[in-house]
């Protein structure tokens, strides 16, 4: 049984479905609990069952009171492993697993910040699993260096992306020319060569860089269109505080806000290379391998797991954090290479994914090969 918040969206949630699908292939039952939202059809359309519990409220009552209910669910559903995968259901988790007697799964998500007392220890619940799947080597170091887990306990299982959707020669021509209608991309092979095409994909916010990439635009010569692709959904502040960057730098109409996409995989065929630029380290960034998989060269800031999957000069290139200037370098480097070397190095940027196991299928063979160790 999968434990997290809520069914809304996100990686975590991404992953949760992608594991009850490999649970149910492999003749496991995969039972989820969590508040519910609009990603549990999807989920039952795998096959797996779902129950609602309040597991997205964060007060000490409620951790009590789910704690008894997943217990009882537990035991009655027949649970042999709980599977904890965010701070406040875990704690509830760890406490049903215990009086259920069932073996207790954490995978440690993120890089959690520790900004005011008492937030390490809340944090270490992450680390209490009997075995706990770590994201990346740069998050199995935090958390040895945080709660000195015995390293006999840690599975380190990167974040995959799924090769059926993220697959250049699945999308059809008509998918991209979709896309370049509702973004306003010039049609290629026009009168006048097309500008490249710089895309930076994930959620508006802060950290991820957005306003970097914006003031390393108003420093890149040409006239490369810059695309920030991502829902900002409860940040309105943040986006009209970008919308006045772009405006104040001149750079109406060659920085778009395009907003969410459902299609990724075409979108990351639109662009010349594809950027990461966030401020605070990645704990993996599926971003980076879905634009690899697609085979685009990524420019990534060099933190967190960038480091493990952005090869500097083989597969992409890595840039300080919050660095406009180095950024633009990069891009201006990278804008500078013939297409042919470009399209080899996103080639190369492909083969490492296959190569280096970050896909969601090599991603839910080791975690059910987890489960399998403690059963």
């Amino acid at each position: 049984m999968q434990v997290l918040p809520a069914l809304v969206s996100g990686g975590v949630e991404r992953g949760t479905l992608e594991i009850a699908e490999a649970l149910v292939g492999a003749g496991f039952r995969a039972l989820v609990a969590s508040a519910g939202g609009p990603m549990v059809p999807k989920l039952e359309r795998l096959g797996a069952r779902h129950f609602v519990l309040p597991l997205d409220r964060r007060t000490p009552s409620a951790l009590w009171r789910n704690a008894a209910a997943l217990a009882a669910l537990a035991r009655r559903e027949g649970v042999a492993v709980i599977h904890a995968r965010s701070r406040a259901p875990a704690w509830s988790a760890l406490l049903a697993a215990r009086r259920a007697g069932v073996r207790f799964v954490t995978t440690y998500h993120g890089s959690y910040n520790e900004g005011f007392p008492g937030k390490r220890l809340y944090n270490s619940v992450m680390a209490r699993g009997e075995r706990v799947i770590a994201i990346s080597r740069f998050i199995a170091g935090l958390i040895a260096e945080r709660h000195g887990t015995d390293p006999g306990r840690v599975r380190v299982i990167p974040r995959g992306v799924d090769l059926r959707v993220f697959d250049p020669a699945a999308v059809a021509p008509e998918r991209l020319a979709a896309l370049r209608a509702a973004w306003g991309l010039p049609e290629p092979g026009g009168a006048a060569a097309s500008p490249p095409v710089v895309m930076l994909p994930g959620r508006i916010t802060r950290w991820k860089g957005q306003a970097v990439l914006v003031e390393a635009m108003a420093r890149l010569p040409g006239e490369a269109i810059a695309l920030l692709v991502g829902g900002s959904e409860g940040r309105a502040g943040f986006r009209a505080e970008l919308d006045d960057l772009i405006a104040a730098r001149g750079l109406a109409g060659r920085v778009r806000l395009v907003g969410p996409c459902d299609d990724m995989a075409a979108a990351l065929l639109l662009c010349d290379v594809a950027v990461s630029a966030s401020t605070d380290p990645e704990a993996f960034g599926r971003t980076v391998i879905e634009a690899q998989a697609m085979g685009r060269p990524v420019i990534a800031t060099d933190h967190g797991a960038a480091r493990e999957t952005v090869a500097e000069g083989e597969t992409g290139w890595r840039v300080p954090p919050g660095d406009p200037e180095a950024l633009a370098a990069a891009l201006a480097r990278a804008l500078a290479l013939p297409a042919e070397t470009r399209a080899a190095m996103g080639a190369r940027a492909r083969q490492a994914v296959l190569e280096g196991g970050y896909t969601t299928e090599a991603m839910q063979r080791a975690t059910l090969a987890v489960y399998r160790e403690l059963l």
